[in-house]
């Protein structure tokens, strides 16, 4: 089949439609799917695409068909690619969200954001709904991973009023390439270089908010990535969300490991369940010869697990690919199994853990 005849359909695979007629990554992003260069792609059709991003099927693919004909992008109504996002009250004003995980390391350095932008690539890839709520208030990387810069919109709920009489402020949450949906603190202001100078008191209550005053799409999984340690944000989030259970990070470092059963424990007297264990940094896997290297020192993943009373969900190799896409905001054009190690891991153990059957309505 030529490329200028590829059949273009709602269930046409994005990536293979790129690949065959390059102008439909310009038409694509045109409505604000960027997810047409990214790993998500490979395995999502242009409806599962569109409904991920909340647009309609039909204008995207009136518009791919028309720009194969013609060479170039369309003009496209603006009504066209506007996302159909919750509008305030409706639905009474609640978001359903099906199972909330917290990432947690106990430790700073060990590369828990990563981990949680890997798990949440990993399961857009199954076409969930997925978002990420970055409780690491005062040290924020989600947003840099993702290659997110502009400052959330903030609006006055028409509903809801503060004690004082106000109208309270509803958060618009940002949207990756893929469609993941995330908060975060570098997200309120201009420069992601300003500090935020909070107290534990405020860093809970903004948590709070960033969980209760958001226009969250319906999600499948709500990813919340925790600041190290066990003080006010992590029970602030083990202590007043309905979560499915905790995923622990760690490196092969001894001191590592000995933070993170600190971690564990704090799970444990909650009464939380702990998913799985991933160690980060596991060890180096030289490209020419596939030789492993313990440069951290021998995995303590096993142990850490035999502690925690929990699976290992992955021991993740040090690589420079992640690094660079990482620090360079595309970490969502990464095309490495790891995700779907993480992803699929992580729901068998959702599944092995079942909590009651509910959803948590918030907002």
């Amino acid at each position: 089949m030529p490329p200028t005849e590829i059949e273009i359909t709602p269930q046409t695979n994005i990536r293979e439609l790129v690949a065959e007629l390059p102008v439909a990554a310009e038409v694509m992003r045109a409505f604000g799917l960027g997810c047409s260069g990214c790993s998500v792609s490979s395995y999502e059709t242009i409806e599962q695409g569109a409904r991920a991003h909340g647009l309609r099927i039909e204008p995207i693919v009136a518009a791919l068909q028309q720009a194969r004909r013609s060479g170039s992008v369309p003009a496209i109504r603006d009504e066209d690619r506007q996302p159909a996002r919750r509008a305030p009250g409706a639905f009474s004003g609640r978001a359903h969200i099906a199972h909330v995980v917290p990432i947690m390391s106990g430790k700073g350095g060990v590369g828990k954001s990563l981990v949680t932008a890997l798990i949440a690539i990993g399961l857009r890839r199954r076409h969930f709904r997925v978002g990420i709520l970055d409780a690491d208030i005062t040290g924020p990387s989600i947003p840099k991973l993702f290659g997110l810069r502009e400052p959330l919109s903030i609006t006055a709920d028409p509903v809801k009023r503060t004690p004082q009489g106000q109208p309270q402020p509803l958060i618009t949450p940002a949207v990756s390439r893929s469609a993941i949906e995330i908060v975060s603190s570098n997200l309120l202001s201009e420069s992601e270089d300003t500090a935020m100078i909070w107290r534990g008191p405020i860093v809970a209550g903004v948590i709070r908010q960033f969980y209760e005053q958001v226009t969250w799409s319906d999600l499948d999984y709500l990813l919340v990535d925790l600041p190290p340690g066990t003080s006010d944000a992590p029970l602030t989030v083990l202590q007043s969300l309905s979560i499915d259970g905790v995923v622990l990070v760690t490196m092969p470092q001894a001191l590592a490991t000995m933070v993170v059963r600190k971690a564990a424990n704090l799970v444990h007297q909650l009464k939380k369940p702990i998913l799985g264990i991933v160690e980060n940094m596991s060890y180096f896997e030289a490209p020419d010869t596939g030789t492993r290297y313990e440069i951290y020192g021998p995995s303590y993943a096993a142990r850490v697990a035999e502690l925690a009373r929990a699976p290992v969900l992955a021991r993740i190799p040090i690589d420079p690919r992640k690094a660079q896409l990482a620090d360079e905001g595309r970490i969502e054009e990464l095309d490495d199994p790891i995700c779907d190690v993480l992803a699929e891991r992580l729901l068998g153990a959702i599944e092995a853990h079942p909590k009651p059957k509910e959803t948590i309505s918030i907002i």
